[in-house]
């Protein structure tokens, strides 16, 4: 044989070590290469087969070489290529519906986890709307102080389960533990903080939120919010630990925690309210025993996981300008939301207490049936930036995966839309026994339906932009957003529409929501089209 002929590569079969030896070095360049990649290692395989799979089938077919080692050379090369299909997520001949499927399957526990909150909520409106329509009206003003200034601190919750996945990435469990106590420590500051701020100037945000010629309602929020914000602190490092937990992949014990602290709020509700007569404080005081609780439940899912959920540390400045980094945008974002359903509940307050009850209800069934499309969000932000900044990067796939992902919103919109609005329409004495407030709630279901059924779909397009790291962009866009309606609320309310004016001022909200970040999407400058992906890095940080 004229071995001159073969090309002297060190991966050819003539030119390899013995065996073992081959098997042995083989193996530790995969693993070494694995751990630093923190992926499925092809490079190896690619780069000493690759080149020579043609010489390998040339000298197997000649007989010249032969028996385990070209036998073991296929099996590599087959096991890379289910390696690769395996890593993408969705192959390339998997058909639509199992794409839906697995979308289903990836996204549905996480359905709970956005629906614990918001039921607390609606538990609570249930509950109170049964005994007075004062205490009712009450808790607009009472929940936005309580739930909706909660979710300004969304920042925290994205810093962490980023930083947290990181660390485990490089699968140093001593950063991992530092990363959640230096957020366990500004979750609790933020939480004190927010405990000193209710206990000061809770009444005084709220006569400003609700007037002062609403002196029964700001009484009786005053009272809800006083008590609830005792679980400040709790509630925010609750929120840490969930992500952190989410951060490892684990959506069963926050999930538990969530329920437990649902069924306790449910029985709360019922045993002080209902039996005991102590109303809207009764309400209060069960949301807050159930935050306290679900929040040692969340950091006890931690300590199973071998991590002090109770070890603080102060972080150091670099760290809170990584941080910052991260959360800045969705800061933005999320008070922009805040901030428009905020006002709508201002305005609401402001057209009287049959107007802002029946408000109450109609906003609160809206975020529970909204919920069912967060997790359409998340699976976007978990399987898309592998096809967008991957190895195997595959933009064709990205966009059939956001096909996917709106067609799974479009549907979910539809039924949710249907459901969402039968309930306050058949139903109503469920929430109130009011005929003023009834007929107030009736008044605006066509525009809640056309809001409620196109929020799904808009969760999937906001999440592939999150995704995509558009940060700027998103961020951008909302507070415009934010802005178009808020004069657009001043309009309908100078021109006398009421309520049903100010819900169709929330569907215009949704709807421009959706055909901005459909828009961004659709363009060939969009993070699904555009080949240049370095305008979508989020700048340098330096690592904790």
């Amino acid at each position: 044989m004229n071995i001159g002929t073969l090309p002297r590569d060190s991966c050819h079969p003539l030119f390899r070590p013995p065996d073992k030896v081959w098997k042995r070095n083989f193996v530790l360049q995969r693993s070494n290469l694995q751990i630093l990649n923190n992926r499925p290692n092809r490079i190896v395989i690619r780069k000493c087969f690759s080149s020579n799979e043609e010489s390998i089938a040339e000298v197997s077919a000649r007989g010249e070489a032969k028996g385990e080692r070209a036998d073991m050379v296929e099996k590599m090369l087959e096991l890379d290529e289910i390696s690769e299909k395996k890593i993408e997520g969705f192959s390339e001949n998997e058909s639509m519906w199992n794409q839906l499927m697995e979308i289903v399957r990836f996204s549905g526990p996480a359905v709970g986890l956005w629906i614990c909150g918001p039921l607390m909520s609606l538990i609570d409106t249930a509950v109170i709307g049964q005994g007075s329509s004062i205490e009712l009206a009450a808790l607009g003003p009472g929940t936005v102080f309580c739930d909706y200034t909660c979710y300004v601190f969304m920042f925290l919750s994205i810093a962490t389960s980023n930083l947290v996945a990181t660390s485990l990435a490089k699968q140093d469990k001593h950063e991992v533990q530092h990363q959640i106590s230096s957020l366990l420590f500004i979750g609790l500051a933020s939480g004190f903080l927010m405990l000193f701020f209710t206990r000061c100037y809770g009444q005084l945000a709220l006569t400003g939120f609700a007037g002062a010629t609403n002196a029964d309602i700001i009484s009786a929020a005053d009272t809800y919010i006083q008590i609830r914000g005792l679980a400040w602190p709790a509630v925010l490092i609750g929120w840490v630990a969930q992500s952190a937990s989410l951060g490892m992949k684990d959506s069963w014990g926050p999930l538990k925690a969530l329920a437990v602290a649902s069924v306790i709020n449910g029985v709360g509700d019922i045993v002080l309210c209902r039996f005991l007569g102590y109303g809207i404080a009764g309400a209060a005081w069960a949301t807050m025993v159930s935050q306290v609780v679900a929040a040692y439940m969340m950091i006890e899912a931690l300590s199973k996981k071998g991590y002090n959920g109770f070890s603080i540390s102060i972080p150091k400045p670099d760290e809170l300008l990584q941080i910052f980094m991260l959360a800045a945008p969705v800061f933005v974002t999320m008070t922009s939301k805040v901030a428009f359903y905020s006002l709508l509940v201002y305005f609401a307050t402001s057209l009287g207490t049959q107007a802002v009850a029946a408000h109450q209800v109609m906003i609160q069934v809206y975020c529970m049936c909204t919920v069912w499309g967060e997790p359409l969000s998340q699976t976007a932000q978990s399987f898309m930036p592998e096809l967008l900044y991957g190895t195997n990067r595959s933009l064709a796939k990205a966009r059939t995966l956001l096909k996917s992902l709106f067609i799974i919103g479009v549907v979910t919109g539809v039924i949710l839309g249907i459901i969402g609005t039968l309930v306050p329409w058949l139903f109503p004495k469920i929430f109130s026994s009011d005929p003023a407030v009834i007929q107030e709630m009736h008044k605006v279901l066509i525009p809640y339906f056309i809001a409620l059924c196109i929020t799904p779909s808009t969760h999937s397009l906001e999440g592939t932009l999150l995704a995509g790291r558009d940060l700027k962009f998103i961020s951008m866009s909302m507070t415009g957003i934010f802005c178009s309606g808020t004069l657009l609320l001043l309009i309908v309310r100078n021109s006398g529409y009421g309520l049903t004016g100010c819900w169709f001022a929330l569907v215009a909200f949704q709807w421009s929501r959706f055909l901005i970040a459909l828009r961004r999407l659709t363009t060939p400058e969009g993070v699904l089209y555009s080949e240049d992906m370095s305008r979508y890095q989020l700048g340098e940080v330096k690592t904790a």
